[in-house]
Order: structure tokens, then sequence, then C-alpha cells
């Protein structure tokens, strides 16, 4: 099983009312909600570990992971709050207004996490998740206490402004990092953890040196390119479709990469170390196809298996 840990929680989307006037909508979502719901369409055994809520948003994000198959035994439940981020869209680009104080993602400490099972064969991180504490703190313990044996997949989705204190956040994101075998950036994620005028080759260097197997870097458009840790690369483009919103996007991209090498069997801190130029480039095209749709309809709405 991938086991999904970080935040999952209400977007707020925009949607006219009856009466002309605009209203807002909750969707299910979250970052790391959005890959293991993007895991479980695709047929990978897939879980979920965050904070939910018993309230209302809670009960409706439980049943949203459900529905696309996704294992909530995981999930820690508490009275607390759900987070709500409104959501305005420009162009089909989201900016967001966060609602998450107290909230029940936030407050998980390390002593709320459960045991993981055997059945965990692969742990997967990112999101807002990474920056927001006490939430922050207990993913990297988690990483730490339950990371060393297993395939570990790291997206920082750096958004600056949920970084309170910057020192603690590049000390919690380079303990994780080393510890992780996959690490995927967008060119501003690399820009901003290593901020020194030096080329997009050369910031992968220093990131792979940290201890990576394998480094995604994501420049929209321009399409995605996989390094190894020998320093070679495989490039594959963006497919071209018609974009209606880019809401969830590199997450599902994400989902794809992760569940082809499920698929291959690569997904393996062994294998990872030696996987070869083919079945990187296999999983980024799938990871590019994945995305593709999600980007040509509204909302994060990752396709089944069956619609690729």
């Amino acid at each position: 099983m991938i086991l999904c840990c970080g935040e999952a929680l209400i977007d707020m989307i925009p949607s006219p009312n009856t009466d002309g006037r605009e209203g807002y909508v909750p969707h299910s979502g979250g970052a790391v909600f959005n890959t293991s719901i993007g895991l479980g369409r695709l047929g990978v055994q897939t879980g979920m570990l965050t904070g939910l809520s018993t309230d209302m948003f809670g009960q409706q994000l439980i049943t949203a992971l459900k529905a696309s198959h996704v294992d909530t035994s995981n999930v820690i439940l508490s009275d607390r709050p759900t987070t709500l981020a409104f959501v305005r869209l420009v162009d089909g680009h989201a900016t967001y207004c966060f609602f998450d104080e107290n909230s029940a993602g936030r407050m998980l400490t390390p002593d709320d996490l459960p045991q993981l099972s055997d059945e965990v064969s692969s742990l997967y991180f990112g999101g807002i998740s990474l920056a927001c504490v006490p939430g922050a703190n207990a993913y990297a313990a988690l990483l730490e206490r339950e990371g060393k044996d297993r395939a570990v997949m790291l997206d920082p989705n750096i958004r600056p402004r949920f970084v309170e204190d910057i020192d603690a956040f590049r000390d919690r994101l380079d303990r994780m990092v080393a510890m992780a075998d996959i690490i995927k950036v967008s060119d501003e994620d690399l820009n901003w953890i290593l901020p020194a005028p030096l080329s997009f080759d050369e910031k992968v260097e220093m990131l792979l040196e940290k201890g990576p197997s394998v480094l995604i870097l994501t420049r929209g458009g321009e399409g995605a390119t996989g390094y190894l840790s020998d320093g070679s690369s495989v490039k594959v483009p963006a497919q071209k479709v018609e974009m209606v919103d880019t809401v969830g996007a590199g997450d599902t991209f994400n989902a794809g990469f992760l569940a082809k090498l499920y698929e291959l069997g690569q997904l393996r801190k062994s294998n990872l170390k030696v996987l070869s130029h083919a079945d990187l480039k296999e999983a980024l095209t799938h990871a590019a196809k994945v995305a593709a749709v999600t980007v040509s309809r509204a909302g994060a709405n990752p396709p089944w298996a069956g619609e690729l």
C-alpha cells in the first residue's frame, strides 16, 4: 500500500447562485488528498494518514476517500474544525484564502500517529502539511520513524506565505529530503529551496547530493525532467490539451508517477537506487498523461484508470 501523509481540506469554490450573485460550494481537496484520490482511481492500493474532523466537512472528506477506494484506517479523528480554503479562479489559475487555525489536520502531534502495518510499503508526503506546525513536525517524525525501509516520495510544494519560521522550515525540509528516495519540485520550488544564482542543473545536483535517488523537475508547459543520482536525465513533454484549470495538476502528476512505478515493481528503495532510464521515462510519461486529463476539466478531478 502507498500511504499518503498530509492535508485533506475543503476547497470552497465560487459558483453563481440562482439570483446571479456568487456563492461558494464545498469541494473535497488538499494536495495530499488529491494524490491519494488519484492513486485510488488508478487502481493502486492506497491509504491516507491525516487528521480529520468529525464535523460535516470531515465526513464529506471520509466519504470522498472511500468512494475512490482509499483506505481510511490511518485517519486520525478529532472534534477540531476542518481546514477551509476559499478559492478564486482567474484564467484557470487558483489563488487561496485559508482558514486553518486549530484545525484537525494542523494540530496533529507525534503522539497522535499510529503504528504502521507491514502492508504499507511506500510513503508519500507533501503540500502545506510540511509547513504548518505542529502538524509539520508530526509528519517529519513519522518519516523518521517509518521511512527507513519504505520507499518515500516527497513533494515540498512550497507555499512561502505558510512558512512562519523560515529557518525551522528549511531545517525540517532538509532532514526530510535526506530521507526521501524521490523528490518532486517545480521550478519555483527549486528556486525557493536554493535561491543562489545557479542553473537548474546545478541546483538539481545539489539536491541529489542530499540523498534522493530520483529527482523530478516540473516546468509547467515545458514538461518534466527526471534526474537520477548519477546525474543523467530523461525529459518528457507536457501533453497538449485545452486547459480548463490547473487545480490538482501537480498532485495528479505525482499519483500517475507513483502508480506507474508501483505497476512496474520499482517502488522500492533498492530498485529506485538503480532505476533505469526506460522505467523513469515510462513513469514520467504516464504522470504527464494523467495530469493532462485533470487540467482538461474543472476542479481537482483525477481520472479513473478506464478513462486513460
